[in-house]
């Protein structure tokens, strides 16, 4: 039995966004330096490895992309994602046509390559704050289209998904609340507008913000730019007047070197835009064995 807490992704979600990631390598023609060199009816034998330590995330989309080149390729899994994996580790091994090997290689690797330098990236930021209970998260601040499996990819590397999108969750901002006139009246209208069912954040900058937002009962409070002193008084706060009920989420000047302070003030989430768009890839490549 699977572990239910393993990132999922659609597979109606993979097949259309490699199908579009072909179609704008092949273009009108195709590849032309695989046809022009390559017998019609050559075939080959492959391996994926990656050749450096880190974690992988990305192999579903990577074995969509050659079934949709050719679904006569075979492409077997042989390390799975979230695992991690030392440099020379074989990840996959693909046999059949050539052509459709070669032609599919590209589009494949890079998606495994950015999808797991961030679960790789990400992974580091959550071993740095492991002796806490704060969990490292995402934003919203990924590439257009991708974002589904930049998200994934936070997964696989242990981190936590913030909002997906402007639709799943209500997170009143700065501008929001300047336009809405104060910090509960917007949290007030917000339960007003929105399902049961439906998550509200407010984001403060100042301590007097926290505790205007705490009449209103959110879910959850995101502390903005604060410092790690003022963090830790945050927190205090929230445990004193409402028991720690509400979440606290600590963004702004969230890296690698910062993380570890801002974790051991005691906030419950720490978001950073830095796993999804600052995340170095991870490389990997595909050797042909057998021609």
């Amino acid at each position: 039995m699977s572990d239910n807490l393993t990132p999922y992704l659609s597979p109606i979600l993979i097949e259309e966004a490699v199908r579009a990631a072909l179609l704008e390598d092949l273009g009108d023609a195709g590849d032309i330096t695989t046809n022009s060199t390559i017998p019609a009816d050559a075939t080959a034998i492959a391996t994926m490895s990656t050749r450096e330590d880190g974690i992988l995330s990305g192999m579903d989309l990577a074995k969509a992309t050659f079934a949709a080149m050719d679904k006569t390729v075979d492409f077997k899994i042989l390390a799975s994602d979230t695992t991690r994996i030392s440099a020379g580790t074989k990840v996959a091994q693909i046999s059949g046509n050539a052509r459709s090997i070669l032609s599919s290689e590209r589009v494949a690797l890079n998606y495994l390559m950015r999808m797991s330098g961030i679960a790789t990236y990400t992974a580091k930021f959550q071993d740095l704050i492991s002796h806490t209970h704060a969990k490292v998260c995402d934003t919203r601040k990924t590439i257009p289209g991708h974002r589904a499996f930049d998200k994934y990819a936070v997964k696989c590397g242990g981190g936590s998904n913030h909002r997906f999108g402007l639709y799943d969750a209500i997170l009143i901002k700065d501008n929001h609340i300047a336009i809405a006139g104060g910090v509960e009246l917007a949290i007030n209208r917000a339960r007003a507008y929105a399902g049961h069912l439906v998550q509200v954040e407010v984001e403060v900058d100042t301590l007097e913000q926290l505790t205007e937002a705490l009449k209103a009962k959110p879910d959850a409070v995101l502390l903005d730019n604060m410092s790690p002193e003022m963090l830790v008084k945050a927190v205090e706060y929230n445990n004193t007047v409402d028991g720690g009920r509400t979440k606290l989420e600590a963004s702004g000047n969230v890296n690698i070197d910062t993380v570890k302070v801002i974790a051991e003030t005691g906030v419950d989430y720490i978001s950073t835009s830095k796993i999804t768009m600052a995340a170095p890839t991870l490389d990997l490549g595909l050797d042909i064995a057998i021609s």
